[in-house]
């Protein structure tokens, strides 16, 4: 079949693919792994763990490949007929690895293994592939097993629809808004708008509830009428309270069904929740530690926040005549305190940080700390705006990967890192397969034929993912299911992505990757030091606004009747955490992807797990500066081996005591915040 999903050469043929590729690639790949599972559970074939890789973890490799490009372009150039193949094979890959994750004679190959036989990292793929069989139901029988199975099925269908709903409630949505209402909008996101309305026939600025739009009028537009429309739009989106002609995606009986099954599926599988479920591969021992972790971040954090709102309300009331400030305003008050306090504005510094002078900043890093090199590369792309590198050491290839930062449409919002493909001493040609990652962002595009232009939190996001990338691509691991970012704990996993963070403020690092895109000068030392002065600006309330999703999630999937309306959850755990009231129509966990599409339920509480571990990892930098402000290389090398190039071949623990040589402390997370 000449099929560019079937050619597994080299890197993925996106240039070539089109919906009409998707199911005969997938049917031909489910036919040759569902062979290659009947062949590997024969009663001859040998308990082996390179008898099975050669076999079963060829075929496997190959189905998550392919499936993995057509996911990725899924989520990043959705139309109609892509989006119409994805979900006709979706339950096809569903059922299959939901029916080789319970395969009782599969499971009992595993489980006849000889530990003797295997090593260090096989081990531990081994304990991961033998727990995963438990909690892929390997154990139940008869109609369990059978429902089991329904359950994983129908579960996909439901992520797939909530995500669609997202995205099409968020395209579905444009205000064309005269000059009048548009003062305080920063000028190159006006350009866009105009853009964007003219293109399509209209008069006016064409505003949508994409985050490079969306973001900066919640935080400039003068206007609180048109705060107020927008803000309305966004926090309604795929839920019941949303307008009449956008109600049809409506999240909310997704929701209701995909608790009520998640839960069928913990007591199927012998759990009282699905809270116990997701933490038995995760760092964390119970729910009941989430939520004690969680409650006691709350409590160091709230009075923090509670000074945070008071100086919002003293400031909207004395400068902004905004004597009872609504949801709407709270940005926008935000951004004016933080002008007068430190004396710059978000779009001022955005003037320094054009993507490439960033780009290039961030690489000398990387190269510098983790000493290896990063070059430009080829590889078929699937949009002009996407470039690909590799990284060398010592002139042999490390790993490559993909960048694709600008917001589009059909592209879902937010930003994230996924595999290509993992490093692998391959069994069937003893060959080393290097790593390939994708980072994906949604920054604003360039106007005027000028560089697209990142705001702070833009440079800190693309640093974040690239923390990501660096665990999957400088992997020493040679064992498929343990290298890079697989088999890492979940809670671990943000890591060293958080990690990344942190250079983001150092000046060293800064005034290398910021130049003005029109006079070409580095940010000012001193507009600099306003931005450290500002970087724990509300910090409180951020701590707060993370802790309450994260209770959400977390007693969402242990306490929660799913029969029962999910806000009467979300007000207690706003009740007992925010400081800031929501309006009593605000729908936001109707679009909260990660935990109803992204993996992330009842592990949303990781982002601030992980970052307790992050700030102790870098506080290790701190503490080896030499007098040049730069971190030892010694501390960088350590880092890389004990913590990136390990992925998950230990514990997470284990590779953190081997870095810090203790276990993590909360003090270095509350240093860095400002809350100590």
């Amino acid at each position: 079949m000449n099929n560019p999903l079937l050619d597994f050469s080299d890197l993925p043929l996106f240039d070539q693919v089109t919906p009409e590729h998707v199911v005969p690639a997938v049917d031909a790949l489910l036919a040759q792994a569902d062979r290659a599972l009947t062949q590997a559970t024969q009663a001859d074939f040998p308990a082996q763990w390179q008898a099975m890789a050669k076999v079963l973890d060829i075929a496997t490799e190959k189905l998550g490949r392919a499936w993995g490009a057509v996911s990725h372009l899924n989520a990043v150039a959705d139309t109609p007929p892509l989006r119409a193949a994805y979900n006709e094979a979706l339950p096809k890959v569903t059922e299959f690895f939901t029916r080789l994750g319970a395969d009782e004679r599969l499971y009992a190959k595993y489980k006849a293994m000889d530990p003797a036989s295997l090593n260090a990292e096989q081990t531990q793929a081994h304990h991961n592939a033998v727990r995963n069989f438990v909690l892929g139901g390997a154990d139940l029988t008869g109609a369990a097993k059978e429902r089991f199975a329904q359950l994983q099925e129908r579960q996909a269908e439901l992520s797939q629809k909530f995500s669609e709903n997202a995205l099409d409630a968020t395209d579905a949505f444009a205000y064309y808004a005269g000059v009048d209402e548009v003062s305080g909008i920063p000028d190159d996101v006006l350009h866009t708008a105009l853009a964007a309305a003219q293109a399509e026939g209209q008069t006016g600025y064409k505003l949508t509830l994409k985050m490079p739009c969306y973001l900066p009028v919640m935080q400039f537009a003068h206007s609180s009428a048109l705060r107020e429309m927008l803000y309305r739009a966004y926090v309604t989106r795929a839920s019941d309270q949303a307008a009449a002609d956008v109600q049809k995606f409506d999240n909310s009986a997704i929701i209701r069904e995909t608790l009520a099954l998640r839960q069928e599926e913990a007591k199927l599988l012998g759990y009282a929740s699905f809270g116990e479920v997701s933490l038995v591969p995760k760092m964390a021992s119970s729910p009941a530690q989430v939520i004690a972790f969680l409650r006691d971040l709350a409590h160091k954090a709230r009075p923090y926040a509670l000074k945070d709102l008071a100086d919002l309300r003293a400031f909207a009331k004395e400068h902004l005549s905004l004597s009872e400030p609504q949801a709407w305003d709270w940005s926008y008050i935000g951004e004016k305190l933080k002008e007068a306090r430190y004396a710059f504005s978000e779009q001022e510094v955005k003037q320094y940080f054009p993507a490439p002078k960033v780009l290039a900043g961030l690489f000398k890093i990387v190269e510098t700390l983790f000493e290896v090199t990063i070059v430009p590369d080829r590889a078929p792309l699937w949009e002009p705006g996407v470039s690909f590198y590799r990284i060398e050491r010592s002139g042999a290839m490390v790993g490559q990967f993909y960048l694709d930062p600008a917001a589009r449409h059909g592209k879902r919002g937010g930003a994230w890192m996924d595999d290509v493909r993992a490093r692998w001493l391959r069994p069937d040609n003893g060959a080393l397969q290097t790593p390939v990652a994708h980072l994906v962002c949604n920054f604003a595009a360039g106007v005027d034929g000028k560089p697209a232009l990142l705001t702070h939190d833009d440079v800190i996001t693309l640093f974040h993912e690239f923390g990501h990338g660096l665990q999957h691509l400088l992997t020493q691991v040679n064992e498929r299911d343990v290298s890079g970012i697989s088999g890492v704990e979940w809670d671990a996993v943000e890591l060293p992505s958080q990690f990344m963070e942190n250079f983001c403020w150092e000046w060293d690092v800064v005034q290398h990757m910021s130049a003005h895109v029109d006079t070409g000068l580095p940010l000012a030392r001193e507009l600099f030091d306003k931005m450290l002065a500002a970087k724990n600006f509300q910090s409180g309330l951020q701590t707060l606004r993370q802790v309450e999703f994260s209770l959400f999630d977390m007693l969402l999937h242990t306490e929660h009747d799913p029969a029962q309306d999910l806000m009467v959850l979300l007000d207690q755990v706003r009740a007992e955490v925010a400081v800031l009231p929501a309006p009593s129509w605000n729908r936001s966990a109707h679009t909260f992807s990660h935990i109803f599409a992204g993996g992330y339920a009842a592990g949303y509480y990781s982002y601030k797990w992980a970052e307790v571990l992050s700030a102790d990892a870098y506080a290790a930098f701190e503490e080896t500066r030499g007098n040049d402000g730069l971190a030892s290389l010694e501390t960088g090398r350590k880092y890389r081996q004990t913590i990136l190039e390990s992925g998950g071949a230990r514990p997470a623990m284990e590779s953190f005591k081997a870095f810090r040589g203790r276990e993590p402390s909360l003090d270095a997370l509350l240093r860095h915040q400002g809350m100590a």
